[in-house]
């Protein structure tokens, strides 16, 4: 008795060190996933002006890990738990590890980057001579190539197509965290002590909110630190971060996520398929199988029964899509969450390019603020969200009312953002006249005016500098700019015949490189918007917690698992591929000022009309929130009508589902979705 006491205790000592070390590993690899899916984000418009591309092209590399995920959803679904899961688990890591290098490889190929592009500067040189002025300028018309010329002997520029190993990179990544969510839930779930499986994935997912701040955090050291640092001597580089040109260091966090995530996946294909039997057992249990699977008899009565287990899933899996297609709860459902989700899905990916834009925020400073305030606001009101649906037993109409609630509070926030909208900056070329005298209806093609039309400036240039009058101008040149500080900082130039005739009493037309600065009523503006947002999150986030439920409610229980996973692939398809696409393309069209290489292509945005900007972008999301509201009263009215008289309260198993999904919502680190499997 003794002996069978001591190897029970030795089995049970065995599964527990078996099972916390893969319980480690697992929040290991949530902190490697949440590192590179933020990094993602918030480096996007870095790689927008790297590769000098559209925000809809950013877009749409910012999708491709949905695309990688869409690809082997499937698979990994009906195989993954008939496989050795955590070496399964080990593959995902190492493929989203292999894809977030893959991502970093175009910055040790591409060259030093270079801001200047329209004029030929080098980095490297900090001379004024490098920042034509007018009188310079007259002198070089004079030994000027013609343009037919240049772009006769034009070579297309290397490393023009490179953001294709971006969104490669981003695939491959998607493909491998497809795997490390749905297997290591299962594996908790299966192996877990009975009632203990909601604490395990609550640690998990815990491990990957820190990911998440941490994330931001380094997000926001990333991109202070310039992009070609180490290579070149900082103290030349004559941009800042306000910068529009500014690139910072985006790709030293995808190398570290990816070495990150590389490291995390060695441990599990050293981990057994079982945590429950010992090495012996699980050969001889094998051996014993291979026995079983030589008796010919065996496997010819086992092939026959699988075509027809086969055959009837089939069957049955059309059978049940059929049926929830044909659910009219379930299909308002997928509507209105699709259009709520793809408002946060936009908010996600441009809120650093809005802020940016709106109230000349550095990308630093943002993404700071959203690991600091922003992330938590979150987390707090889905787990505030989880007590009062709890504490008050919230029936299926009020799940739905408390949705309703968080869609108007969403809706609001996006009307009050429409009077924090700041004017678009005043800039000689684009907004106004070039001797800033009467504002102009289009930015394109504005005629020279007579303080600049004798300095044969090149209209392409982008090397803004700031009048003692607060106007913009686009270059130096254009300013009517006759002379210089030379190379001390900061850089000032003199006699700018344009801001001359603005009629300034104390006769200083001097202009200081870089753009002007906001207004104080802009930065008052920037602050009361970022309290707003914050807000919005938390009520917002209390809300959507419903959603969780409400999922599982609507359908019967035997469709609930393909109710998810089909409301998970629309939202994959349609909202986080789909979304940056067309809310970039949006954006697009407000742009004042293109980049231009040597041979003229065009490159990405350096200025937008700020104004247009935020009236796009959010009329775009009211647009796709209204609706919502409108879903959701039909959505209450039939539930009512279908319901009428019947208990619709959570039931216990329901509230333990809600809190799995809680923490899987929050842990989501591509955008606040949860997908089918984390559920």
């Amino acid at each position: 008795n003794q002996h069978l006491n001591k190897t029970a205790e030795n089995k049970k000592t065995r599964h527990c060190d078996g099972f916390k070390i893969f319980l480690t590993l697992l929040s290991f690899s949530y902190v490697a996933k949440a590192l590179a899916g933020i990094f993602m984000k918030i480096s996007s418009t870095q790689i927008e002006r790297r590769f000098e591309i559209s925000s809809s092209l950013a877009g749409l590399i910012d999708g491709s890990f949905e695309i990688g995920n869409l690809f082997v959803i499937v698979f990994v679904s009906y195989f993954g738990s008939k496989l050795h899961r955590p070496k399964l688990i080990g593959i995902g890591c190492f493929l989203m590890g292999t894809g977030s290098i893959l991502m970093a490889l175009p910055h040790f190929f591409m060259g030093y980057y270079r801001y200047s592009k329209e004029t030929n500067i080098d980095p490297s040189e900090n001379s004024t001579s490098n920042l034509p002025n007018c009188l310079i300028n007259q002198m070089l018309s004079l030994n000027r190539t013609p343009p037919e010329i240049i772009e006769r002997g034009c070579v297309k520029e290397s490393g023009s197509h490179m953001w294709i190993y971006v969104f490669m990179g981003n695939m491959l990544r998607g493909i491998g965290e497809t795997p490390v969510v749905p297997l290591g839930i299962s594996y908790i779930d299966d192996f877990a002590k009975e009632g203990h499986s909601s604490l395990y994935l609550g640690t998990v997912n815990a491990m990957g909110m820190t990911g998440l701040v941490f994330a931001f955090m380094l997000g926001s050291l990333f991109a202070k630190m310039y992009v070609d640092i180490g290579y070149v001597d900082l103290s030349t580089i004559r941009i800042t971060p306000k910068d529009s040109r500014w690139v910072g260091a985006w790709w030293l966090g995808f190398l570290v996520s990816g070495i990150v995530s590389i490291i995390s996946s060695i441990p599990f294909f050293f981990l057994p398929l079982n945590p429950n039997k010992p090495q012996k057992e699980r050969k001889v249990s094998l051996f014993l199988h291979v026995l079983k699977t030589n008796d010919k008899r065996n496997q010819i009565a086992n092939l026959t029964n699988r075509r027809k287990y086969i055959t009837k899933n089939v069957t049955g899996f059309f059978q049940s899509l059929k049926s929830i297609l044909t659910n009219p709860l379930y299909v308002i459902f997928v509507i209105f969450t699709l259009l709520h989700m793809s408002s946060y899905i936009a908010s996600l990916t441009y809120i650093i390019k809005m802020v940016e834009q709106q109230y000349g925020w550095s990308a630093s400073k943002t993404n700071f603020l959203l690991g600091v305030l922003a992330l938590p606001a979150v987390a707090i009101g889905m787990f505030s969200g989880g007590y009062i649906i709890k504490k008050f037993k919230l029936s299926l109409v009020g799940l739905a009312k408390l949705a309703f609630c968080s869609a108007t509070v969403h809706l609001l926030s996006q009307v009050l953002y429409f009077f924090l909208i700041c004017e678009s900056k005043s800039v000689a070329g684009l907004t106004l006249t070039y001797d800033g005298n009467s504002p102009v209806r289009s930015h394109v093609d504005v005629p020279l005016s007579y303080c600049n039309s004798e300095c044969n400036c090149d209209e392409s240039q982008w090397e803004p500098v700031c009048g003692n009058n607060g106007i913009t101008y686009l270059s130096p040149c254009l300013a009517g700019c006759k002379s210089s500080s030379g190379n001390k900082e900061p850089i000032v130039f003199y006699n700018c015949s344009c801001v001359e005739v603005i009629g300034l009493q104390n006769k200083n037309y001097s202009a200081h490189l870089g753009e002007c600065p906001r207004d104080d009523a802009c930065t008052r503006k920037s602050y009361v918007y970022f309290v707003i947002q914050v807000l919005d999150a938390f009520l917002c986030a209390v809300g959507l917690t419903s959603y969780s439920v409400l999922v599982i409610r609507i359908v019967q229980p035997e469709l609930k698992a393909l109710a998810i996973g089909f409301h998970s692939m629309i939202m994959r398809s349609l909202g986080g591929i789909l979304v940056p696409i067309y809310f970039g393309a949006l954006i697009d069209t407000t742009c004042m000022k293109w980049s231009t290489n040597s041979c003229g292509a065009r490159g990405a945005c350096r200025i937008y009309n700020s104004t247009y900007l935020g009236r796009a972008f959010f009329g775009l999301k009211v647009a796709l929130i209204f609706p919502v509201l409108v879903l959701l009263t039909v959505f209450i009215f039939v539930v009512k009508k279908k319901f009428h008289g019947k208990d619709t309260k959570v039931s216990e198993n329901e509230r333990q589902v809600m809190d799995e999904a809680n923490l899987e919502f929050l842990n989501d680190s591509e955008h606040f979705v949860p997908s089918a499997e984390e559920q």
